[in-house]
């Protein structure tokens, strides 16, 4: 390392107790979007149930 003043070393020790508001802001604003999409998609559930998904058959279709 070269050299720095002790309080440049302690203040570097310290660098990881720091919160990058940048990001911890990005994970909320997510969060809140994350919530809203799930009720938006709840209403649509309610509003417009979504059947059962039909099976199709697997079969081949016949040649005539």
């Amino acid at each position: 390392m070269p050299n720095l003043p002790s309080d440049a070393l302690n203040a570097m020790s310290q660098d990881d107790k720091l919160i990058d508001l940048n990001t911890e802001r990005a994970k909320r604003v997510h969060d809140l979007n994350e919530k809203r999409l799930n009720e938006v998609r709840q209403a649509f559930e309610q509003a417009m149930p979504l059947g059962k998904a039909k099976k199709k058959p697997k079969n081949k279709p016949k040649k005539r």
